[in-house]
C-alpha cells in the first residue's frame, strides 16, 4: 500500500517528505586513545603475570590495579563517544552514543520549541568530548568538531549534538513541528 501511494506521488512529480531522518558523526581521534587504555590494560596484565618487582607486593598490586583501572577507564570511555547516532522521526528524537547504543538521550518532539543549525561546535566549547552538561549551555553530545543540531526544549533547556549533516535534520524538525525554516545558532 506505501509503495503503490509513494508510486502515485512520483506519478503527479509530488513527493511525500521522509518520515525518518538518520544522521552519524564519528571521531578517528578517539581510537588512539581507546589504543592507549588498551595498552595501559596489556601493560597492567603485563606486570601481574611477569613481576620483575622485588620491593615486595604493595607496589606491584598497586601498579597493576593503576594500569588495569586506568586502561577500563580510558578504554570504555573513549569507546562510547567514538560516534554518535541520531535518528528522527514524527514523534521523537534518538541519540545512541558508540557501539552500544549508551548513553542514550530520546526527547520528544512535542517537547521542542526551537530547532537550530549551529555551523560550529568544538569540545573547547563544553570542556571536552563526551556527554557534556554546563549550566549556562545546557546539555550536548559532542563527539567532535564541527556542525551541530541545537534544539531549545519546552522546560528552558537545550540540547546540542554534533552531526553530520545537521542542517537536514533542523528542516526535518522545523517540518514536523510547523516551525519556521530560517535561523541559525551562533557557535552552540
Amino acid at each position: 500500500m506505501r509503495d503503490r501511494l509513494h508510486d502515485e506521488d512520483a506519478e503527479r512529480g509530488t513527493e511525500a517528505p521522509p518520515q525518518i531522518w538518520t544522521g552519524r558523526a564519528t571521531n578517528r581521534v578517539q581510537w588512539l586513545l581507546a589504543c592507549a587504555g588498551a595498552a595501559c590494560m596489556a601493560l597492567g596484565i603485563e606486570l601481574a603475570v611477569d613481576s620483575p618487582w622485588t620491593s615486595g607486593l604493595a607496589p606491584l598490586v598497586m601498579s597493576v590495579v593503576g594500569c588495569v583501572a586506568a586502561g577500563i577507564l580510558m578504554l570504555f570511555g573513549t569507546l562510547a563517544f567514538v560516534h554518535v547516532a541520531v535518528r528522527v522521526d514524527p514523534e521523537a528524537l534518538e541519540v545512541r552514543c558508540g557501539h552500544m547504543g549508551l548513553p542514550r538521550r530520546r526527547i520528544l518532539l512535542s517537547h521542542i520549541v526551537a530547532a537550530e543549525f549551529a555551523p560550529r561546535v568544538t569540545p573547547q566549547q563544553w570542556g571536552g568530548w563526551g556527554y557534556r552538561w554546563r549550566p549556562e549551555k545546557g546539555t550536548a553530545v559532542v563527539v567532535r568538531r564541527g556542525e551541530g543540531l541545537v534544539l531549545n526544549l519546552g522546560d528552558g533547556r537545550k540540547f546540542t549534538v554534533t552531526v553530520d549533516d545537521a542542517e537536514a535534520a533542523v528542516r526535518f524538525i522545523r517540518e514536523h513541528l510547523k516551525l519556521p525554516q530560517a535561523g541559525t545558532a551562533q557557535g552552540a
